[in-house]
């Protein structure tokens, strides 16, 4: 939406909070297919949840590329933001819950990598189709999102549904089948099976292919809220640094950096999504190697700095009546730095922290209650972004977003332990024991559980304390 806006104000001659609301809109109407995507996906399965996302997006691109008025367009992001809302909520959880310990971090940043990617066609498509009419460019902007949401449909066909909501419905005969093909090995399938019967109410020798399950409904234990009010937290943390008002806003911003042109400020928001795209790469090959919170603590520090700097250097190109080139240049690069910091923990990391850390029954319920506030806080902060710039200056914005930052840095690294190698189901015991004062102080010997986590295939391990541990053949 960040390229055709520019195209969209100029057709339909609208304000810029017309265009702020249009931009951030879709992220509070995804409020509602996150909330629905839990309760769909424990009666329907996960799979088929995906396939309702993309048949929902599908009609929502297709409205905003036929849309001839600002309410036509706006039907249009009603539509499109309830397929985002859904995607958001099921995509990590059936990630983590298909995906073995071993490569689970890998794999649940994979919706991550896609979404990201998908930024960088859209900014692309925003620089190639410009060249076309005006009336036209922004409509085929929007309109080929629908392209990409019946390439995942069909392709999500091809999957096996999660083992877990298998379990949970009684089909053990096919949870084994999915677990025997998706672990690392046959005791390895075994034990997550044995675990997620335990975890919904089974007992161990139950060997059945198809039982009945007991339904229990009961309200979540103390230590269950902790838990999921702590591993909930990254969820809205990644938008309240102004992550999405940077995605949608950035030819404003590189305006008011110093870039006039229209052409200049697209293909400065291409490098944005060059740089995003690029460093999420990063993330999913040391997220199960250097682990969740030495990333998440890494990446919020430098989004931090990276905020400052770009707040300090547009403060001083708006108080200086000469054009400031190093001053611009800055502001590129901090901007660009930013959206890397970010890529490179908070995002991948807050998708990957909510969809293992809740229990078995309330992880699809607890993850769309995450997603919820998510899509809450970018929506606000999307449609407000304009005129909070105007309030307080664009400089002024940043300096509030790497204060708000800063506070979750600091919860972050007193609250969340580390996950890497732990199984979904050990969730309580990781949470219960972690204390932030002992990662400091802890000595290079750690602890004995963290040692018996400790990667069987000679990896390094990094525990909750940020000790490394390495292990061969099960031996420290």
């Amino acid at each position: 939406m960040s390229g055709a806006a520019l195209y969209i104000k100029k057709d339909m001659h609208l304000s810029d909070v017309q265009i702020e609301i249009l931009s951030g809109i879709s992220n509070i109407y995804s409020l509602i297919g996150s909330a629905a995507a839990g309760r769909t996906s424990d009666w329907i399965g996960h799979r088929y949840t995906i396939v309702v996302a993309c048949a929902v997006f599908f009609i929502g691109a297709l409205l905003m590329g036929l849309a001839t008025t600002y309410a036509f367009l706006m039907v249009g992001r009603f539509v499109a933001g309830i397929g985002v809302g859904y995607a958001l909520m099921i995509a990590p959880v059936y990630t983590a819950e298909v995906a073995p310990a071993s490569s689970r971090g890998f794999l649940t940043s994979f919706p991550e990598v896609f979404i990201n990617t998908g930024i960088l066609f859209g900014y692309l498509s925003h620089f190639g189709f410009s060249k076309l009419p005006l009336h036209l460019g922004w409509r085929f902007m929007l309109g080929i999102g629908a392209i990409p949401s019946v390439l995942l449909a069909v392709g999500v066909l091809a999957m096996p549904e999660s083992p877990r909501w298998l379990v949970m419905h009684g089909r053990l005969g096919d949870a084994k089948k999915v677990l025997c093909k998706t672990s690392d090995s046959d005791e390895e399938a075994e034990s997550r099976l044995s675990d997620i019967k335990e975890a919904a109410g089974l007992p161990p020798d139950c060997k059945d292919d198809v039982v009945s399950v007991p339904f229990t409904q009961t309200a979540a234990t103390a230590k269950e809220c902790g838990r999921s009010s702590s591993s909930t937290q990254p969820q809205p943390s990644d938008q309240a640094s102004g992550i999405d008002a940077v995605v949608l806003h950035s030819p404003r911003i590189f305006e008011r950096a110093g870039i006039t042109s229209d052409t200049h400020k697209l293909l400065a928001t291409v490098a944005v999504g060059f740089s995003k795209t690029i460093f999420i790469l990063v993330a999913t090959i040391f997220l199960d190697r250097v682990g969740r919170r030495p990333l998440l603590l890494t990446s919020v520090g430098g989004m931090i700095l990276s905020l400052v700097t770009l707040a300090t250097s547009l403060t001083i190109i708006d108080h200086s009546t000469l054009k400031i080139m190093w001053a611009i240049g800055l502001s590129i690069m901090m901007l660009l730095t930013f959206v890397a910091s970010f890529s490179i923990g908070l995002g991948p990391i807050a998708s990957v922290y909510s969809s293992e850390t809740f229990p078995l029954r309330l992880r699809a319920q607890g993850t769309s209650i995450g997603t919820g506030v998510n899509r809450l806080i970018s929506g606000t902060i999307s449609m407000t972004f304009l005129s909070l710039s105007k309030a307080i200056t664009t400089s002024g914005a940043f300096f509030l977003f790497a204060g708000i930052a800063t506070v979750w840095w600091i919860f972050f690294f007193t609250c969340l332990p580390e996950t890497r190698g732990r199984g979904l189901e050990e969730m309580d015991e990781l949470f219960g024991d972690f204390k932030w004062q002992e990662s400091l102080h802890r000595k290079s010997s750690g602890n004995g559980h963290d040692k018996q986590q400790a990667n069987r295939n000679g990896h390094i391990q990094f525990g909750d304390s940020g000790d490394i541990h390495t292990t061969t053949n099960g031996q420290s």
